[in-house]
């Protein structure tokens, strides 16, 4: 059983999809510093194994490849969270994809098929079955993160897909917090440009100029986003849920995305 004092989570065990680098690496990175043990996903077994390397190896950490949308590799992950660390406390949703940049009536239906399945639809299986699996018993009060985005706080006109998508996960975010309470707490965060290699289109070659519109003068760091994470995943926010905390650097007090 999870023994959370305040924001540390020692002891606790999370799964965190999409972990291999970036805003997810980050995440572990954070929680396993908190003394939390992690199972990381992430498509590409190369990277993975060099994450649980980083994370401290395989007392702090499991990587598990596979397709974060594929309902056998969560329940590939699910089992080995039993298996490995004895259970599970926490579940953070961080993969997503933005495969297209443009206006939305060049985007196929399939495109937009597929950006809804895996940045709405997974979230969704995922956390079913991590309820199904335990998260949330009366042993273990379980919570949940989805990463969303300020792209789905408004219009974007570049990243549409990207964006209804989130905007999705935002409201599943709070209907699943209507739902689950109060065995599991159900929050998103929604960051602005983080420097990871997913958003480099947003600001490569002009990061200066697009910092400039942020009144923090910088961009996000997948630390300022694991900071909120664990934050909303901690004791400290015991009575916080169906929350999207936005992290974004002030960027949207102008009313820009």
């Amino acid at each position: 059983m999870a023994v959370h004092d305040g924001g540390v989570h020692e002891g606790a065990v999370a799964i965190v999809t999409g972990a291999s680098r970036g805003i997810g690496l980050g995440i572990a990175e954070k929680l396993v510093a908190e003394g939390a043990r992690v199972v990381v996903t992430a498509r590409k077994p190369e990277a993975l194994a060099e994450a649980v390397e980083r994370l401290g190896g395989p007392s702090k950490a499991l990587g598990i490849a596979g397709n974060a949308a594929d309902e056998s590799h969560q329940d590939e992950v699910l089992q080995a969270a039993r298996d490995a660390f004895g259970g599970l406390d926490y579940l953070v949703n961080n993969t997503g994809i933005n495969p297209v940049y443009g206006p939305m009536l060049d985007t196929s239906l399939d495109t937009a098929r597929k950006i809804m399945e895996v940045n709405v639809l997974s979230a969704f299986s995922w956390t079913q079955k991590a309820v199904a699996a335990g998260l949330g018993s009366p042993e273990r009060p379980g919570a949940v993160v989805n990463v969303a985005s300020i792209a789905g706080l408004g219009a974007t006109g570049s990243i549409g897909w990207y964006a209804v998508s989130k905007a999705a996960l935002i409201h599943l975010t709070v209907e699943l917090a209507y739902q689950l309470g109060p065995a599991v707490r159900v929050n998103a965060v929604a960051p602005a440009v983080v420097k990871t290699q997913f958003a480099q289109a947003l600001y490569e070659g002009r990061e200066a100029k697009v910092a400039a519109a942020y009144p923090m003068k910088r961009l996000g760091t997948p630390e300022d986003v694991a900071g909120a994470v664990s934050f909303l995943l901690s004791k400290d926010a015991a009575w916080v849920t169906g929350q999207a905390l936005v992290v974004d650097g002030g960027v949207t007090l102008g009313g820009a995305l």
